[in-house]
């Protein structure tokens, strides 16, 4: 009989459709999983993965089992949470999502209230890309995110945290740094830096780059929220950073200066996601009520959202 775990083996194929990075994903070695692969396939009596060495093709057949495989990995996940479900309020793993432009800045500011309050509670926390992190709750690695709302097409149950404005990031010799907030006319025509194509963040800065006449650059894209902020503090143009991170780093930093938009400043909503029957949802709604709490009142850079 097949196993859960070569199932697991194969939803990370199918995600990744590379060797490599399915085995990083799985934490076991590439031929490990080749091999578990190779005996799935042998099992089961179909060619699964079309293999070469420029690319990995799952075959109709192997998108389909990958797919079922994906619900099974689910429900048995489900199952377990079922299992320990009711033993203690937010006792026991959670496994925790997070984007990487919002897990480091955000964290530090709720885990040490949630550990002194829940101390049975044991936070497992892997930062991703948005597709890998929301990849991952619908396939039962995760059971929570921390993530940028809203999300669309998904079998998901969602509650809003807060609400988390974008502040103008300028090099400190620029003229607008001089001004204590700037309007959006000010914008126009300048070059504004983002991070590359795949994160929440770039989407919603083209989309304002394109509202107020600015002109976002393609040829320096960041990979992280540091990078961008160093490529402004060079000159190379303008930024919109989250106002946590502005917050942790913009303020320490003599390169740069963040600056208010007025007139309607724009925002992220960050929201926590599960899986829409997942057994213990009404854990999650109490954590997510938590994290409210803590935030309110402490944390003056966001906007609690009820």
């Amino acid at each position: 009989m097949p196993t859960l775990q070569q199932f697991r083996y194969l939803v990370a194929v199918a995600e990744t459709l590379h060797f490599r990075r399915a085995a990083e994903l799985s934490h076991v070695t590439q031929p490990t999983l080749s091999g578990q692969l190779k005996e799935l396939e042998e099992r089961l009596g179909v060619q699964l993965v079309e293999r070469s060495r420029s690319r990995v093709i799952l075959t109709p057949m192997g998108a389909e089992i990958a797919a079922r495989c994906k619900t099974v990995l689910r429900e048995v996940q489900d199952i377990i949470d079922l299992g320990s479900h009711g033993q203690s309020l937010l006792g026991g793993t959670i496994r925790l999502g997070v984007l990487q432009s919002l897990g480091p800045y955000l964290l530090p500011h709720i885990l040490p209230d949630l550990h002194k309050s829940y101390a049975d509670l044991k936070l497992y926390v892997r930062e991703g890309m948005p597709s890998a992190l929301l990849d991952g709750l619908d396939s039962g690695r995760f059971d929570i995110l921390l993530f940028p709302l809203p999300i669309k097409g998904a079998d998901f149950h969602t509650a809003r945290l807060f609400r988390e404005p974008l502040w103008v990031v300028t090099p400190r010799d620029h003229a607008l740094a001089s001004k204590a907030n700037v309007a959006k006319s000010d914008l126009e025509g300048e070059t504004i830096l983002t991070l590359e194509p795949g994160h929440r963040l770039h989407d919603q800065v083209k989309e304002l780059c394109r509202q107020y006449g600015a002109n976002l650059s393609l040829d320096y894209e960041g990979t992280s929220l540091d990078t961008l902020r160093q490529m402004v503090g060079m000159g190379m143009g303008l930024s919109f950073l989250p106002a946590l991170y502005v917050r942790s780093e913009v303020a320490q930093d003599d390169q740069v200066k963040a600056v208010f938009l007025k007139q309607g400043a724009p925002s992220r909503i960050i929201g926590m996601i599960w899986r829409r029957h997942a057994a213990r949802q009404d854990e999650y709604f109490a954590l997510a009520g938590l994290i409210r709490g803590i935030l309110k009142g402490r944390v003056r850079e966001v906007a609690v959202m009820e």
